[in-house]
């Protein structure tokens, strides 16, 4: 099913229970605009509030690039003063919000280039999987950029910091072998298998109990922000959801018949 979400750099629909997620700039290897960091708002938070929705999957268009970073060249129209980079940064920010906040799994398909903003938005899924030839870097020491605290510190988190520092110090590349070394991918496919694999893995997804998925998701995220009692207190609200649930019970059922559970996310 197609969306009215979509525009000339962001494709979105549905397939059964998985939502897709397209950045569509193949000229520019798929470089964010401001116009795609509306869209990544607009899309995830459509799937975040569409029940038929369980694993949301993004990818880059044309298979020669996830996403190859920010497009330099529209800086000059979107931020050449404070005033647009102030605009640029409010959009830039609300997408990333959407990243971070899905409730649902996120799946990153990685198709070659994945390069500095594009590399930051990769780490935002749960779960990564790469083609062989795809590669991976931050190349901003090689531009004068400057990345904000977040963005590092969630790839020392995964990568460890001495890691981190090779990355950022170097601005090197990364094969596909490098980064799943380093924890950056979980899986490693051929091309001409990568579509099914990611297929599989999101119907294996879909069929498990989401109240669990998403309380599971919950606490890994505030075990990655070293989380504050609130935080805690909400998963803790959510295992015990998890065990008021019908789901709980259909899954007792289903094992004790020797069958698949049949889960509804009530």
């Amino acid at each position: 099913m197609n969306l009215n979400l979509n525009t000339d750099r962001m494709l979105a629909h549905i397939d059964g229970p998985v939502g897709y997620m397209t950045f569509n700039n193949p000229p520019r290897h798929n470089a964010l605009s401001l116009e795609m960091w509306g869209g990544i708002a607009d899309i995830l938070d459509h799937f975040e509030g569409n029940d038929q929705v369980r694993v949301v999957v993004m990818s880059g268009a044309g298979g020669k690039a996830f996403i190859s970073g920010a497009d330099i060249t529209e800086f000059n129209k979107t931020r050449d003063n404070a005033a647009q980079a102030e605009t640029y940064g409010q959009a830039s920010a609300r997408g990333s919000r959407a990243l971070t906040s899905l409730t649902k799994p996120l799946i990153a398909k990685v198709t070659g280039y994945c390069i500095g903003g594009g590399l930051a938005t990769a780490l935002q899924a749960d779960v990564r999987f790469a083609t062989p030839d795809s590669t991976f870097g931050i190349p901003a020491a090689k531009l004068g950029l400057g990345y904000d605290y977040e963005g590092l510190a969630k790839l020392s988190r995964i990568c460890g910091p001495a890691r981190a520092r090779d990355i950022l110090f170097s601005a090197r590349f990364l094969t596909a072998a490098e980064a799943f070394d380093a924890g950056i991918v979980q899986f490693v496919v051929e091309r001409d298998a990568i579509d099914a694999e990611v297929e599989s893995y999101c119907d294996r997804i879909s069929h498990n109990a989401p109240l669990t998925i998403k309380a599971a998701k919950a606490a890994v995220n505030a075990f990655e922000r070293d989380g504050q009692a609130e935080e805690i207190q909400a998963v803790r609200e959510m295992v015990r959801a998890c065990f008021d649930s019908a789901d709980y019970k259909e899954g007792r059922t289903a094992f004790a018949e020797k069958r698949r559970p049949n889960f509804t996310g009530s």
